[in-house]
C-alpha cells in the first residue's frame, strides 16, 4: 500500500520523517503505535489527576454580614473551610476570583457564599455561583437554599428543609423558617429566594432549604451556633457520605 502518497506533511521535519519511513515503514509504524499508547496513558493520568484534585464545595445562597458570621462559625465547628471573601450583600467578588481562592484551599469541603441582595434577576451572586458550580476544578456536593421575601422568583425544589425548630421536613420553609401554609408533603418543597433560581441551571446533588441564615426570630442566632443552618450543612454532608469534624 503506497500510503505515503496520501500523506501531506505540514513541515520539512515531517517530510524527512516520511522519506525515512519509506525505508523502514514497519519500524515507523511500531514507533507511532508506541507513541500513541504513551500519549493516551499520559492523557488518562492527567484526567485522573484533575478528577482527584477537584475541591468539594457547599454552596450557600446568602452572604450578608449575619449570614457570613454564621457560616464562618459553622465551618470552624465542623472542621470545614470557608471562603470568607465570598461574603457580602451582594457578592463582592466574581466567580473567577472565588475559583482562584478555592485553588489555594488545602482540603474540602469548602463553604462558599453567594448573595443577590434581593434582586429577582441573575445578579452578582447567581452569576458567581453559576461560574463556580460549572468550573472543572470544583465538585459541588450540595447547596443550602435560603428563603427570602423576593417576589416573582421561580424557586428551586429542595430535597428537604430545616424548619426553625430544627426539624427536617419534606415541605418548603419561608424566610422565618416556618413551614409554608397550605403545603402538603405530597407537593414538592419549592424554596423561594433571590439567589436560588440559578440552582436549577447547575448540577447540585443535594439541596437543603432554610430560612434567613443567622436569624429566623433568633432561632438561628450565631451565639447559639446557628443550629438551623448547621443542621442543613450536616444534612448535606451526611447525605453525601462525607465525614466531618475538626482536623488537628
Amino acid at each position: 500500500m503506497n500510503w505515503q502518497r496520501n500523506w501531506k506533511p505540514v513541515c520539512k521535519s515531517c517530510a524527512r520523517l516520511l522519506r525515512k519511513a519509506s525505508r523502514w515503514p514497519r519500524k515507523l509504524t511500531i514507533y507511532w503505535v508506541r507513541t500513541a499508547a504513551i500519549s493516551s496513558k499520559i492523557k488518562a493520568q492527567e484526567v485522573e489527576k484533575v478528577t482527584r484534585e477537584k475541591i468539594q464545595v457547599i454552596l450557600v445562597t446568602d452572604g450578608d454580614r449575619v449570614a457570613q458570621k454564621a457560616v464562618e462559625t459553622i465551618g470552624q465547628e465542623l472542621g470545614l473551610r470557608c471562603i470568607s471573601a465570598s461574603g457580602g450583600n451582594p457578592t463582592p467578588i466574581s466567580g473567577e476570583e472565588i475559583v482562584k481562592l478555592l485553588s489555594q484551599v488545602p482540603y474540602g469541603p469548602v463553604l462558599v457564599m453567594f448573595d443577590d441582595r434581593g434582586r429577582r434577576d441573575k445578579y452578582k451572586g447567581e452569576q458567581a455561583l453559576e461560574y463556580v458550580a460549572n468550573h472543572p476544578s470544583v465538585e459541588v456536593i450540595g447547596a443550602v437554599a435560603v428563603a427570602s421575601n423576593t417576589k416573582g422568583c421561580q424557586g428551586v425544589e429542595a430535597d428537604a428543609c430545616i424548619a426553625r425548630d430544627g426539624q427536617v421536613i419534606a415541605a418548603p420553609v419561608d424566610k422565618m423558617g416556618d413551614r409554608e401554609d397550605g403545603r402538603t408533603t405530597a407537593q414538592p418543597a419549592i424554596v423561594q429566594g433571590d439567589t436560588v433560581d440559578v440552582l436549577n441551571d447547575v448540577e447540585v446533588p443535594v439541596i437543603i432549604g432554610v430560612g434567613d441564615i443567622g436569624k429566623m426570630d433568633k432561632q438561628d442566632d450565631v451565639h447559639k451556633g446557628a443550629p438551623i443552618t448547621k443542621r442543613a450543612i450536616i444534612e448535606i454532608l451526611e447525605r453525601s457520605g462525607i465525614s466531618y469534624g475538626r482536623r488537628e
